[in-house]
């Protein structure tokens, strides 16, 4: 009995220095034993954009979540969709569910959620100025007619060579055949008011038109496009900011500028293994007849 004791007790202690060696092994090669926690099979939380985004509005057309059916526009965004008010808040809402999928402007994606390829496309500045990713859109500056003295030189200075290293920088795509733009030494007030995906490009170029305008203070509301659109028709702000084209009807009242373009990043979370979709599956999610995770890569 006593030998096998000891025998039982030397199979132990061998397993036991055979896993640690292995454990070892293992974290020299930078793996991990630990499995992924992500679960296919969990609902898929759709996060999507307040009525007056001109990101959902831009997305909802390019992804056919809006149609149009026996002459009218229906919306077909799944129901228990969670809508939020920012661009920011898409990112964050994505960056704590690991099983949440959401869209936002490219210059807005940070390291802390993952952008799917969209039709084996990657989303970059140079696949959307190359036409290759789909998922786009302009961000423009509207004004009541021609506007007046300083929003038409606010928007000289944003379409400049200097604004347009602004856009550049900030990670959205520049317009070409820029020039350099001289300061009019004028003085006064500016407001705006308009789309939250332009929020960190306008927030720059208000810096750097300060800089050379030093007589001159902005006032900026981010309140969505269509709230933009409607203050600068009704004269209570300068300029109107939209991330998504004006429709007909706007375009008779007021004058668009487009001074940067954009792609619309898919996010997911960065638990999730999948890497990209198509703009069919993106479609099928987002109206609620693809639920799941599972089968979502297929």
């Amino acid at each position: 009995m006593k030998k096998i004791i000891m025998a039982v007790l030397s199979c132990v202690i061998a397993a036991g220095s055979m896993a640690g060696c292995g454990t070892a092994a293992e974290k020299s090669q930078g793996q991990t034993t630990q499995k992924s926690s992500f679960d296919a099979s969990s609902e898929i939380t759709v996060i999507s954009r307040e009525a007056n985004s001109g990101t959902r509005g831009a997305f909802d057309e390019l992804m056919k979540i809006v149609v149009e059916e026996n002459g009218q526009k229906v919306d077909k965004l799944y129901s228990e969709a969670v809508l939020v008010d920012s661009t920011d808040a898409v990112s964050s809402k994505v960056e704590v569910d690991k099983y949440a999928i959401g869209y936002t402007s490219l210059g807005s994606v940070t390291d802390k959620v993952k952008a799917l390829t969209v039709d084996g496309i990657e989303a970059t500045a140079a696949t959307v100025k190359s036409g290759q990713y789909k998922i786009s859109r302009p961000f423009v500056l509207a004004t009541k007619g021609d506007g007046n003295a300083l929003s038409k030189d606010f928007i000289s200075f944003v379409t400049s060579n200097q604004g347009q290293k602004a856009v550049e920088e900030k990670g959205f795509i520049k317009l070409d055949g820029a020039k350099d733009y001289t300061s009019a030494g004028l003085s006064g007030k500016l407001t705006l008011s308009g789309s939250t995906s332009v929020e960190k490009v306008i927030e720059k170029l208000k810096e750097e038109y300060i800089k050379l305008n030093p007589n001159v203070s902005i006032e900026i509301t981010y309140s969505g496009s269509s709230a933009g659109i409607k203050d600068v028709t009704e004269g209570k702000v300068d300029i109107g900011m939209s991330s998504r084209e004006l429709k007909d009807s706007e375009k008779a009242v007021l004058t668009p500028t487009i001074f940067a373009h954009d792609g619309i990043a898919v996010i997911v979370n960065k638990e999730n293994p999948l890497n990209g979709l198509t703009s069919a599956q993106i479609t099928k999610i987002f109206t609620g007849e693809q639920r799941t995770w599972s089968g979502a890569d297929k």
